[in-house]
């Protein structure tokens, strides 16, 4: 499945800016960052159950919020953009 998933999480405090820092990292190891606290993510719902356990783990839900938004099948390969925006290639083979 191809979903969009954006977060906000409070950097008001150093324990904020550290979750911040988790937030992000778990994101990076899911799916292509596009914007600052943007990822577009294609998987599957064994992966997006573990990705939703480890992310609920780390916010505070009384200040941060993580949006989930589920495409269509495919849904990235209508993006547009615009400015310095570049298309990602979710399904392409990957080279090391």
């Amino acid at each position: 499945m191809d979903l969009l998933l954006t977060y906000d999480v409070d950097t008001t405090t150093a324990e904020g800016r550290r979750r911040l820092r988790h937030v992000a990292k778990v994101c990076e190891g899911h799916g292509v960052r596009v914007q600052k606290s943007v990822f577009e993510i294609v998987t599957d719902g064994k992966d997006l159950l573990m990705l939703l356990d480890r992310l609920d783990s780390i916010i505070d839900a009384n200040c941060d919020s993580i949006r989930i938004y589920r495409l269509p099948h495919e849904g990235f390969e209508g993006v547009q953009t615009l400015g310095i925006a570049e298309a990602q290639r979710h399904r392409d083979d990957l080279v090391l």
